[in-house]
């Protein structure tokens, strides 16, 4: 069994969550720190073999004499999959998972906006004019169509159980094999094979939730966007780099796509001069969604487990492999 003998916690938890981590890790030493308690962090890191953080790695971390397994309080782990973390040989592991449920339905609330015209329909509203969209009734409703999913993890995971709640055909594009899923209609695996083009082709809504690494930067640029259906949406839930936005600007306003739903950016804030904002068929939230009720406890019950598994040398939940990595783009 592997020993832990202190621990650095700077989650910013109520004292109920924090008691239970204190728990979990006894009968090791658990330094409680805020975040931005710089002098109590780097003094408990010079004798830490665990950490349990609130932010990425940086620098303090990497320098750590003795620190050989982080877990981090988020999920997206793209700005700590870095060279140097893995030739440091921490362990690293996330949150993935905690929200979800959420982040799938943020993701219907652009497919219902885009499809439902929402922006020009408000407009109306604010206008006090009855049906002033031209053909509106023309549209097509969500059932019927069909949801492509790129990136089968926690979130796609809901996001296809949604989709065939809207009656949606559900297509799911991964990286690494996956079991077979009641709520997908075609699963397709990239190293088995299968290419992301029949998804791309076949799809009416597709939905990014895939991890940003090298291989998935920039994974829908121009020529992504030339095989989508004209009458397309697509959705990014993941990071903003899995888009290229130059190439989706010239798709939008070309008419290859239909429209776009984007939480994400490759600069965020989102500059106030970025012509997304004013683009008529984008609908933008700021990386931002409404929280799970049991978001915390979701933190906490997969940090208990990963502490389990640490300590039986097991593979731990959401943890970094090599295959993770992003080297920035300057």
């Amino acid at each position: 069994m592997t020993k832990i003998e202190k621990v650095l916690c700077t989650l910013p938890f109520a004292d109920e969550y924090l008691k239970q981590v204190e728990r979990a890790f006894a009968p090791a030493e658990v330094v409680l720190a805020s975040p931005d308690d710089d002098t109590t962090i780097r003094k408990a890191l010079e004798t830490a073999d665990v950490a349990v953080v609130s932010s990425d790695l940086d620098e303090r971390y990497l320098k750590a004499p003795k620190l050989k397994w982080v877990h981090c309080g988020h999920s997206g782990l793209t700005r700590s999959a870095r060279p140097e973390v893995f030739e440091k040989g921490l362990l690293v592991s996330g949150s993935a998972g905690r929200s979800a449920a959420a982040l799938a339905q943020h993701g219907f609330y652009f497919a219902l906006a885009l499809t439902f015209d929402a922006r020009n329909l408000f407009k109306s509203q604010d206008n006090h004019v009855w049906r002033g969209i031209p053909d509106y009734g023309t549209r097509l409703s969500l059932a019927g169509k069909t949801l492509g999913i790129v990136g089968f993890g926690h979130t796609g995971r809901e996001m296809a159980v949604l989709g065939k709640a809207f009656q949606m055909k559900v297509i799911a594009f991964n990286r690494s094999p996956r079991p077979a899923h009641p709520s997908v209609d075609q699963m397709l695996c990239a190293q088995n094979g299968d290419q992301i083009e029949h998804l791309i082709d076949a799809s009416d809504v597709i939905m990014l939730a895939t991890q940003l690494n090298d291989e998935t930067y920039h994974m829908f640029s121009t020529e992504q966007f030339a095989r989508m259906r004209d009458t397309a949406f697509i959705i990014n839930m993941a990071r903003g780099a899995v888009i290229d936005e130059k190439a989706l600007l010239v798709a939008l306003r070309n008419g290859q796509i239909a429209g776009a739903g984007l939480d994400v950016f490759e600069q965020e804030p989102l500059p106030a001069e970025s012509p997304l904002w004013d683009e008529p068929n984008v609908v933008i939230t700021p990386h931002q969604t409404p929280v799970l009720p049991d978001r915390t406890q979701r933190v906490i019950d997969t940090l208990l487990e990963n502490i389990q598994r640490y300590r039986n040398a097991q593979p731990l939940l959401n943890a970094l492999s090599r295959s993770d990595m992003f080297t920035p783009r300057t």
